[in-house]
């Protein structure tokens, strides 16, 4: 089966990924990318193996290599040691008015029945009141942590 993505390193590339799996000080994930790489090298010093002899001397699952192959044509080197940046982008769910209220509800007397405020009481009372639509606890945790 003819490849779609095929590994060419240059003596540099290759120079880098066999000092950075003698080292040992990098994570093992981008070790094994880098033995990934190394093995699937088609120029004239690399090993030129498919996908399969790959999965066996490493025991890395085939479409990992396939992903990895992938990255390195089409990102370069980098990227297929470390992989994509994420692009997820996380929107803020209290903002700086509702964090002085929430500041201001956790310093207050808690409700009558509770000896102090707990997370979710807070949380409950953040909606209820209207300060924001919804909060989980662990947002009320992370906000009162951030702002000792």
């Amino acid at each position: 089966m003819r490849k779609k993505y095929r590994v060419t390193l240059t003596e540099a590339e290759r120079k880098q990924l066999v000092e950075l799996t003698r080292k040992g000080k990098s994570s093992a994930l981008k070790q094994t990318r880098a033995r990934i790489l190394l093995q699937a090298d088609e120029s004239k010093h690399g090993l030129s193996r498919s996908d399969a002899e790959i999965h066996e001397a490493l025991g890395t699952a085939v479409s990992t290599i396939e992903r990895v192959r992938q990255r390195f044509v089409e990102d370069g080197l980098e990227v297929a040691l470390k992989g994509r940046p994420s692009s997820r982008r996380y929107e803020r769910l209290i903002d700086g008015k509702a964090e002085a209220q929430l500041i201001a509800l956790a310093c207050s007397d808690p409700p009558a029945g509770h000896a102090r405020w707990t997370l979710r009481l807070l949380a409950n009372q953040m909606v209820a009141l209207e300060y924001c639509d919804e909060v989980s606890y662990e947002t009320v945790r992370r906000t009162l942590k951030k702002t000792r």
